[in-house]
């Protein structure tokens, strides 16, 4: 006969400690981003070819989607307080804006047609909800931090 696992363990977690989930969610989003951040070196870099184009246009979705996923995924403690779980669902919405630039990316290169490559025209919603994002992950990963250090000091 074999032994059951017993749920004791997982009391005895931190709130704020990941499990194993969470830690390959955050690789994800990390790995997203950096999908992201690599697709849209290429316009700055004065790369003009059509097919560098349309890779970065995919590798971007590629991100967008990736760290959408990764972020939007449950992987919040049950244990962690309101304002943390508050600002874990805000990181998701810095996806949302990559994903909305994603959109812009391909709804401009149909509009304006082809033949502008990655011209600021194709581009000027993708950068700016890009940016968006990137200052949604960016406040929301410091209030966090904050959040968690202050739970975690010694009460006084």
């Amino acid at each position: 006969m074999t032994k059951k696992r017993t749920s004791s363990s997982r009391l005895a977690q931190s709130p704020h400690e990941p499990t194993r989930v969470a830690k390959y969610a955050e690789s994800s989003a990390t790995f997203g981003l950096i999908l992201v951040a690599a697709s849209l070196i290429v316009p700055f870099a004065g790369v003009s070819s059509p097919l560098w184009t349309e890779v970065a246009k995919w590798v971007y979705v590629c991100g967008a989607l990736i760290f959408t996923i990764a972020r939007v995924v449950c992987v919040i403690s049950c244990r962690a307080s309101f304002r943390i779980r508050r600002l874990r669902r805000l990181e998701a919405w810095a996806g949302i804006a990559f994903c909305v630039g994603a959109f812009f990316w391909f709804y401009n290169e149909v509009r304006f047609g082809k033949g502008f490559g990655l011209s600021l025209a194709v581009l000027r919603e993708t950068i700016m909800f890009t940016l968006a994002g990137a200052m949604i992950q960016v406040i929301a990963v410091w209030l966090i931090y904050y959040r968690e250090k202050k739970e975690n000091a010694p009460e006084k």
